[in-house]
């Protein structure tokens, strides 16, 4: 059976911190619902593709948050890998970027 895990270090992308954080699955593989509803401070996440196998995981409802923060650092990752999203949307609050094999 081929392995799922991956050397990929995930990273916690914070509107409020100019540097992403290391974050690291507690199970050592793949993320669970209920610590990244922990990680973003959410209770729904949506999976922002960057690559064939780079995710943003979001929080879904971020932007009716109240304030809602830009998280330019994930925009523009966004915008870098899908050109399209350019002008049409941004991205808001804390984010996990991580390998797509980390979130099952």
């Amino acid at each position: 059976m081929p392995s799922t895990t991956t050397a990929y270090q995930p990273h916690l992308l914070d509107p409020h911190n100019a540097e992403p954080s290391p974050v690291s699955p507690r199970n050592g593989r793949s993320f669970q619902l209920a610590e990244l509803y922990q990680l973003l401070d959410c209770q729904t996440v949506d999976v922002v593709r960057l690559t064939d196998e780079l995710i943003l995981i979001i929080d879904d409802e971020g932007k009716f948050r109240s304030p809602a923060y830009l998280n330019l650092l994930a925009t523009y990752l966004w915008y870098q890998y899908q050109p399209a999203a350019r002008g049409q949307d941004s991205i808001v609050g804390r984010v996990i970027l991580c390998h797509d094999k980390q979130f099952r």
